[in-house]
């Protein structure tokens, strides 16, 4: 949950991560395009100029959309930016889909930033979590601790709440995006990751974008879509024309059958069954 801050307080809190950022001489700055990497991409490269380079991965679990995100951003910004390849899908214990899926994604990241700092001369290498991801199920944040890679925004305390006020005041585009992760999050645990799947919850969820839904989820059940739609869009979802309409377009995705979840949107849903598969 968002906490509420004192724009004050907030800005404090920026002083002390640009002082945390000039004190790190130059940084390579993992780029997803979310609220918080995009904030410190823009810090990154406020404090330290050409000596901050963001850097975004592409894979079959990085979506269009999200591209299309980052290269908005680095125009705006005119960010020193690059894209670079990872291939956790060929990691079988990436694509077994247990628990510590997200270690193994952020393992892959971690290793291919790092030789890229290394061979560039870039002192560290930084990523976006922030103070409210620390108290959840982060198995990626021990790869980053493996790894050294440094946690500028959680080390300077900053809330997401703080981070999207914050983004604001400094103009950029992604200070209201919603919340967003990669594609194997929407694969139950227990279940293979493949490209195919990968690439039908894409699909389907630019179907969904499409229909002008902002903020949601298409979770992949095997030949089942489960539809998670942030409660103040269900409204509009339960709208029976709206309904036959999403049916419709997902089954052309080639799903089977259509479901919307009537919990709706919640982060991180799918951990609710760590307790059977751990």
């Amino acid at each position: 949950m968002e906490r509420v801050f004192e724009i004050s307080q907030a800005q404090d809190k920026q002083a002390a991560l640009f002082h945390r950022l000039a004190r790190s001489g130059s940084l390579l700055v993992a780029l997803s395009g979310g609220a918080d990497s995009a904030y410190l991409a823009w810090a990154s490269h406020r404090v330290l100029g050409e000596r901050a380079l963001s850097v975004t991965a592409i894979s079959p679990s990085f979506p269009a959309c999200d591209r299309e995100q980052v290269e908005a951003l680095v125009s705006v910004v005119r960010l020193r930016h690059e894209f670079i390849e990872t291939r956790e899908l060929e990691n079988p214990l990436y694509s077994a889909n247990r628990a510590d899926r997200c270690y193994h994604c952020k393992d892959e990241l971690f290793t291919v930033l790092g030789g890229l700092a290394r061979s560039r001369g870039f002192a560290a290498v930084a990523y976006g979590i922030n103070a409210d991801d620390a108290g959840d199920f982060r198995p990626g944040h021990r790869a980053a601790a493996e790894h050294l890679v440094l946690s500028p925004l959680l080390d300077a305390g900053l809330t997401k709440v703080e981070i999207r006020a914050l983004s604001r005041l400094a103009g950029l585009p992604t200070w209201d995006r919603p919340a967003s992760a990669c594609l194997s999050s929407r694969i139950p645990y227990g279940s293979e990751v493949t490209p195919q799947k990968l690439a039908q919850i894409e699909r389907a969820e630019a179907e969904l974008r499409e229909m002008g839904f902002r903020q949601f989820r298409v979770r992949h059940h095997g030949d089942l879509a489960r539809i998670e739609i942030a409660p103040e869009e269900l409204p509009r979802a339960l709208d029976p024309a709206v309904l036959r309409e999403m049916g419709r377009r997902l089954r052309g995705a080639g799903f089977l059958y259509v479901a919307l979840d009537v919990d709706g949107y919640r982060q991180g849903s799918l951990n609710a069954a760590l307790k059977v598969v751990g």
